[in-house]
């Protein structure tokens, strides 16, 4: 069991960076479901984990870039990467303020990270986050945030106290918030950006505890619970044992939306703007001035966040040119995004030429397979060792294919949340995009030989998804230290055969431990191999294992294609 810290250095800040990216990756989809306010547009989860992964993706290349030793990088260089991180992939207004609450949190973790410097980065958060919202509604995540800082206010305590009194606050905080919202009450759920909030503040708990909060019993039509205790909701973390300060209950379990009201708009039911206005602008505090002030009349929704010359701007606007045009009088704004409520359509100001009917998108490990799927008319995404791809790599792919239509390959069972968000975060922008769960590069390959462009989207993906589940699939590693594993123990040095996922052989020599994983997965039948080798391994051994196939298996045929730098010597696949 890793140890749990005292303080919150570069080590947890990257921990809770990781933990957070994975609990909004479970929760995305719940939270877009309850995505009410202040325009119900089911993207807040998506871009609450588009931002997270955006922090945690700036804090690895912090790591990345250290040099190796026995030390860390410095937890100001960590904390700093995390908030710049957050606001140059900040999405939409919740992920927007996400990013500002962040940001205020590393200007005093930059100092320290101890009990006493994590309740004042709590409370300069939530500070900072209320200023940056031009008119700011009690019931959303501003609320959420300012009940985590004013619990944590405990008194002389240590670490793990303050994190358990902050998220039992969020807790309490987030099952109030459909009294003090209307738009909430009416459709009987708690306030998204909120909920989000609660998941990031349960990956902090379990950062710091090494217990992970879990949720309550889920509650009819998917509604927020009735309050306990005078409105008091619980977390319990693993075990059993209940967190600090927080009485026996659940996180508010809710599902789609229930009632009746109009819910696309804000509390007082009057439509909103139709345009959401999201950029970066480099320019100074005076000139942010000015800008909020411009904006504030154009429309509703402004959070302006940032500082030192960088800012992401975030409003709600029916005339998107002025608030561009309002950007670059105050600036120079770029990563201009403007969403369209009613069609939910993304553009980037540039001009395309009219796009395809349909395309597949498909995360590959080595540049051999890109090679070979791009022959076959795809779009890929190179996942090199130890680099998986981020959910921008596979929007942007999806924009790279330019089609109304996009089947998209993750080859990983790791990418499911990655892959998950990109597809949720095209769809915004119009495109009809299905996500084939593929787990392995050779499940890829079987669904892009039975891809028919020609025939209906959803008979195309049936049958690209039925290729993919009937091809098994399996792997050679080379064991980096000893280990338990399925077949027993194995040493350092070993040769691994995964099957499935799971490890399945242990072996010596990389061409006797490849027979046996043919044997094991062949015994069940099959009437195609395919074998993808990695660079180093010699054609030598494609020979001798197609020929051991021949021998064994009459009715079998082998494929073999080169990987190229891919992190396995030898994906197989049996179809």
């Amino acid at each position: 069991m890793p140890q749990l810290p005292d303080d919150l250095d570069a080590v947890a800040v990257r921990t809770w960076c990781s933990l957070a990216l994975e609990a909004l990756g479970r929760e995305r989809a719940e939270i877009d479901a309850i995505n009410v306010y202040p325009i119900a547009d089911g993207d807040t989860g998506t871009n609450l984990y588009l931002t997270v992964e955006s922090a945690a993706a700036a804090v690895e290349a912090v790591f990345a870039a250290h040099e190796t030793g026995a030390t860390a990088p410095a937890t100001a260089d960590a904390v700093r990467a995390m908030a710049h991180g957050a606001l140059i992939g900040a999405r939409g207004n919740s992920g927007t303020i996400l990013a500002q609450l962040l940001r205020g949190m590393a200007g005093v973790l930059a100092d320290g990270g101890d009990a006493a410097h994590l309740r004042r980065a709590l409370t300069r958060a939530a500070d900072a986050a209320r200023r940056a919202v031009a008119h700011p509604v009690e019931g959303t995540v501003l609320t959420v945030a300012a009940a985590a800082a004013e619990a944590a206010e405990v008194g002389e305590s240590d670490l793990r106290t303050v994190v358990h009194a902050a998220y039992a606050g969020a807790l309490a905080a987030l099952a109030k918030t459909p009294e003090q919202l209307a738009v909430l009450g009416r459709a009987g759920v708690v306030d998204a950006g909120g909920r989000g909030l609660v998941a990031v503040l349960g990956a902090l708990v379990e950062t710091v505890t090494g217990q992970a909060p879990v949720r309550g019993p889920r509650t009819a039509h998917g509604k927020a619970p009735t309050p306990v205790d005078g409105g008091s909701v619980v977390g319990l973390p693993v075990g059993g044992t209940p967190v600090e300060g927080v009485p026996a209950g659940g996180v508010p379990e809710t599902g789609a939306p229930v009632g009746e009201g109009p819910l696309d708009c804000p509390e007082d039911g009057v439509a909103g703007p139709a345009f959401e206005v999201i950029y970066l602008l480099e320019a100074g505090d005076d000139q942010v001035a000015r800008l909020r002030t411009r904006l504030d009349a154009l429309g509703d929704s402004l959070v302006v966040v940032g500082g030192d010359g960088l800012w992401h701007v975030h409003v709600h606007v029916d005339d998107a040119g002025a608030a561009v045009e309002a950007g670059v009088e105050a600036g120079r704004p770029y990563r201009i995004r403007i969403t369209h409520f009613a069609t939910e359509s993304g553009h980037d100001l540039r001009v395309q030429a009219e796009p395809a009917q349909r395309a597949v998108v498909v995360v590959v490990p080595g540049d051999g397979l890109a090679g070979l799927c791009t022959e076959a008319g795809a779009t890929t995404v190179i996942a090199r060792p130890g680099e998986p791809p981020a959910s921008g790599e596979l929007v942007d792919a999806i924009r790279r294919a330019h089609a109304r239509e996009v089947v998209l390959l993750p080859n990983d069972a790791a990418l499911r949340h990655t892959a998950a968000a990109a597809a949720e975060q095209a769809r915004t922008e119009g495109v009809r995009v299905a996500l084939v769960p593929t787990r392995a590069a050779v499940q890829g390959i079987a669904a892009l030989a039975v891809h028919e462009p020609d025939r209906g989207f959803d008979e195309d993906v049936v049958a690209m998804t039925a290729a993919a589940g009937a091809t098994r699939y399996a792997e050679l590693a080379v064991a980096e230290r000893q280990s338990w594993t399925m077949a027993g123990i194995c040493q350092a040095g070993d040769i691994l055969g995964l099957i499935d996922g799971d490890v399945a052989v242990i072996g010596a020599a990389v061409p006797a431990t490849a027979r046996t994983v043919l044997d094991r997965m062949l015994a069940a039948g099959g009437e195609l191999v395919t074998l993808v080798l990695g660079e180093d391994v010699p054609d030598s051994l494609a020979d001798a294992l197609e020929e051991h196939v021949r021998e064994g298996y009459l009715a079998v045929d082998t494929v073999v294609y080169r990987g190229g730098h891919q992190r396995a010597p030898l994906l197989i696949g049996v179809e």
